[in-house]
C-alpha cells in the first residue's frame, strides 16, 4: 500500500519521534487521544493501522467495527489492552516492542537497591521537614553483599550485570534454567534453587512474570525464609508478593526494608499497610518511565509500522509470523487454533514441556504454514509461564533458554478432515518421569475445535474453562460432579465422555466445558470424590 493511501491513527501520546519517522517515510498519521470504546469504534472504521500505548483498549467490539484494519502497534511490551484472540480471528496483526523497556526497568531495580541500602527517600523527607540529623539513617554498603535475583530473564540479566559492577556477589534462581540443567548465562552469577537463595541473600530482587504459579510466590512462608535483616525489591509485578505478610515481617524486624515499584492494587487504597512505613520505598510503576525508553519504543513501533506497509514484513508480531497478508488471513483460524492447543497442553502437562511436535495435515500441509502454526503453539506454551513479551520473534530464543525444542512436519492426508493440526507435548511430571499428551484440532466455519485429546475422539471448543477428570467407570460419577458444580453456581456448557482405555490406565475420562470458572475449593471437592483419580482445570 502506498503511504499516501494508508490511514494511521495514533490513539495515545507518543514521543514526537514517531510522527517524524512516519512523516519522513510519506505517511500522514492522525492523532486522536483519550477516546473511549464508543468513540474509538467510530474512528477506526476506515483506519488501516492503530498506534497505542497502554491507555487505549482495543476490544472485540472495536475490532468488529474496523473493516480495514490491518495492524495494531503497541509502543511497549504488554498487550493486555488488546483482544489479541479477536484480532487473530480477523487477520489483524498485533505488534509490540518487547525490548524497548528492558534496560530502564533493570536500572530502576538498581536505583531501588541503592536507595534502600542508604535510606535516601527518608533522609530527603527529614531534611525537607527541617531535620538535619543522621540518627536512624545508618545504611549498609552494597560491596560484598549478596544479591539474590529471582528470575534471570532479560531484565534480571541487566540487574545481574550492573550488580556485578557494584562488586556484589550475585546468585540467581530461574526454574526454567535450573530445570534444563543449563549453565548460568552470566559469568560470575551462580544458579541456585529458591530455597537456597532466600536464606543467603542480603537483598532479593524479583523479575518474574505474574502467572498462576507465581502469584503470591513470596507469601509468609517464603518471606520468613529470607535472611534476617534482608531487604526485598520488586519492580516486576505486584501480585508476586503478599503485601500484608511483608508488612508483618517488617514490623517484627525480620526484614530490614522493602522497595516496590508495583503493587497488587494500583493505586493502593489509603489504608494499605505499607504506605505509612519509613522502611518501605514505594514508586508509581515507573519501570518504563525513562526518556530513553519512551523514545526507543516510539521509534521502534513507528519503524515497524512503516516497514510493514512498505515491505509486508511483520516485525515483533505477537499473533502472527511474517507471512504475506493473504496467506495470513487464510491461516488465521489455524493460528488461533494452534494457540489454544498449545495453551491447553501447557496447562495439562504435569511439568515443564521439553519437546513440542507440531504436524499440519491436509490443505495446510506446507512448510511455511507448518512453521507458522508451530510458532503459534510455542508462543502459547511459553506464555503460560511468562505473562508478557512472548511473541513470534522471541519465542524460539526463550524456548532455547528453557530447554524446549520445537519440531514441525507436514502430511498430505488429513484423514476425514480437510485440514488438521496435531500437537504432541513431552516433558517431565515434576518427579523425573516422562509425560506425554497429544491433541488434534481443526476449524469449522473459521471456529477452532478440538477433535481428539490423548487419543480420545471429542468435539470440544477450546474456549473458557474446561474441567478434565480421569475416574473409575461407574454409574453416578457425572451426576456427582454436576451436583458439586450446580451447588457452586457453575453451569455446564457441554460434556464429552471417554470410555476406559489401557492408555488411560483403565480409567474413563470426562471433559466438561463450563460457562463459569470454578474456584479452587470447588475443584478440590470434585477431586475428593471417591471414584475420581485426578482433576485438571484448563482455562483457554
Amino acid at each position: 500500500m502506498q503511504p499516501s493511501a494508508c490511514r494511521i491513527l495514533i490513539c495515545d501520546p507518543l514521543d514526537p519521534i514517531a510522527l517524524e519517522i512516519l512523516r519522513g517515510r510519506g505517511f500522514e498519521p492522525e492523532v486522536r487521544t483519550g477516546m473511549d470504546e464508543a468513540e474509538l469504534s467510530l474512528a477506526v472504521a476506515e483506519v488501516h493501522a492503530l498506534l497505542i500505548r497502554s491507555a487505549t483498549k482495543v476490544t472485540a467490539g472495536v475490532l468488529g467495527a474496523a473493516d480495514r484494519l490491518e495492524v495494531i502497534g503497541r509502543a511497549g511490551v504488554g498487550v493486555d489492552n488488546v483482544d489479541t484472540a479477536a484480532a487473530t480471528q480477523r487477520g489483524v496483526l498485533v505488534m509490540n516492542t518487547p525490548t524497548g523497556n528492558t534496560t530502564t526497568t533493570g536500572e530502576l531495580a538498581i536505583a531501588h537497591l541503592c536507595a534502600l541500602s542508604r535510606h535516601l527517600p527518608r533522609a530527603d523527607r527529614l531534611v525537607r521537614s527541617g531535620t538535619w540529623k543522621k540518627k536512624g539513617l545508618l545504611g549498609t554498603e552494597l560491596t560484598g553483599k549478596t544479591l539474590g535475583i529471582v528470575g534471570l530473564g532479560r531484565i534480571g540479566r541487566v540487574v545481574a550485570e550492573r550488580a556485578l559492577g557494584l562488586r556484589m556477589k550475585v546468585i540467581a534462581c530461574d526454574p526454567f534454567l535450573s530445570a534444563s540443567g543449563a549453565p548460568s548465562p552470566i559469568r560470575g552469577v551462580d544458579l541456585v534453587e529458591l530455597e537456597e537463595l532466600l536464606p543467603r541473600a542480603d537483598f532479593v530482587t524479583l523479575h518474574l512474570p505474574l502467572t498462576p504459579e507465581t502469584r503470591g510466590l513470596f507469601d509468609a512462608e517464603r518471606l520468613g525464609s529470607m535472611k534476617r535483616g534482608a531487604r526485598l525489591i520488586n519492580c516486576a509485578r505486584g501480585g508476586l508478593v503478599d503485601e500484608e505478610a511483608l508488612a508483618r515481617f517488617l514490623e517484627e524486624g525480620h526484614l530490614a526494608g522493602a522497595a516496590l515499584d508495583v503493587l497488587a492494587e494500583e493505586p493502593p487504597p489509603a489504608d494499605h499497610p505499607l504506605l505509612g512505613r519509613d522502611d518501605v520505598i514505594l514508586t508509581p510503576h515507573l519501570g518504563a518511565s525513562s526518556r530513553e525508553a519512551q523514545v526507543r519504543v516510539a521509534e521502534e513501533i513507528a519503524t515497524q509500522i512503516a516497514d510493514y506497509f512498505e515491505t509486508g514484513e511483520a516485525v515483533n508480531a505477537v499473533n502472527a509470523p511474517s507471512l504475506p497478508a493473504e496467506v495470513r488471513r487464510d491461516l488465521s483460524p489455524y493460528l488461533l487454533l494452534a494457540e489454544r492447543m498449545g495453551a491447553y497442553l501447557a496447562q495439562r502437562a504435569g511439568g515443564p514441556i521439553r519437546k513440542l511436535e507440531v504436524t499440519c495435515l491436509g490443505g495446510i500441509a506446507g512448510e511455511e504454514t507448518a512453521r507458522a502454526v508451530g510458532l503459534a503453539a510455542l508462543v502459547a506454551v511459553l506464555s503460560q509461564s511468562h505473562d508478557r513479551g512472548v511473541n513470534f520473534v522471541n519465542a524460539p530464543l526463550l524456548a532455547e533458554e528453557r530447554g524446549l525444542s520445537l519440531f514441525t512436519s507436514t502430511l498430505a492426508d488429513a484423514r476425514q478432515f480437510q485440514n488438521l493440526i496435531e500437537i504432541r507435548a513431552s516433558g517431565s511430571d515434576g518427579a523425573g518421569s516422562a509425560e506425554c499428551h497429544s491433541v488434534h484440532g481443526t476449524a469449522f466455519g473459521g471456529q477452532p475445535r478440538l477433535v481428539s485429546i490423548d487419543g480420545m475422539a471429542v468435539d470440544v471448543a477450546p474456549a473458557g474453562a474446561i474441567l478434565i477428570t480421569r475416574h473409575d467407570d461407574r454409574p453416578g460419577v457425572l451426576g456427582a460432579i454436576g451436583s458439586i458444580l450446580g451447588e457452586a453456581g457453575v453451569n455446564i456448557r457441554r460434556v464429552e465422555l471417554g470410555p476406559p482405555s489401557e492408555s488411560n490406565g483403565g480409567l474413563a475420562s470426562a471433559f466438561l466445558s463450563l460457562y463459569e470458572c470454578p474456584g479452587e475449593e470447588v475443584v478440590g471437592r470434585v477431586a475428593a470424590l471417591e471414584p475420581i483419580e485426578d482433576v485438571h482445570l484448563v482455562q483457554l
